[in-house]
């Protein structure tokens, strides 16, 4: 994917349509500084759009809602790609899910291949949820099905 595109292509929507690690890229809204935070509750609903949940007391929504563009690290397809487009809070606080959750939708706006050139990657990074297992499963599984409802 040498070219910028415009949507996530059929391989970065397939994936995102199950939990994912990404890198959300912000503003600091004091400071004007960037920040990136590691986040897992993100999902594709189409090509067009990307839609994940904060903590609704976190920083970051104060960082959105002070400046709209945003960009996501996806590893991915072989390759690092850089996703652009501006963020709106879809929801303050999302319903069935146990704890403040606000959720977010980026309007994709630019998709682009930010691996090296001569590379490709070989291995997606992976994590494990430090908690009891079955809680963080509860948990995701209330998360998405409140995601998937927003409006």
């Amino acid at each position: 994917m040498a070219e910028t595109l415009t949507a996530l292509p059929e391989s970065l929507f397939t994936q995102l349509q199950h939990e994912n690690f990404v890198l959300l890229h912000t503003v600091d809204a004091e400071s004007g500084s960037p920040t990136s935070s590691a986040i897992s509750w993100i999902y594709a609903p189409d090509t067009g759009r990307l839609r994940f949940a904060l903590d609704g007391r976190s920083r970051l929504i104060e960082n959105l809602k002070a400046r709209a563009e945003v960009s996501v690290t996806l590893f991915g397809a072989g390759s690092v790609h850089a996703v652009y487009g501006q963020a709106k809070v879809v929801a303050d606080k999302l319903e069935g899910v146990p704890f403040p959750l606000a959720c977010v939708d980026i309007e994709v706006s630019a998709v682009r291949d930010a691996m090296f050139y001569g590379a490709r990657l070989s291995v997606q990074p992976e994590y494990e949820k430090t908690y009891d297992k079955r809680a963080a499963d509860r948990l995701d599984g209330q998360v998405f099905e409140a995601m998937k409802k927003a409006q």
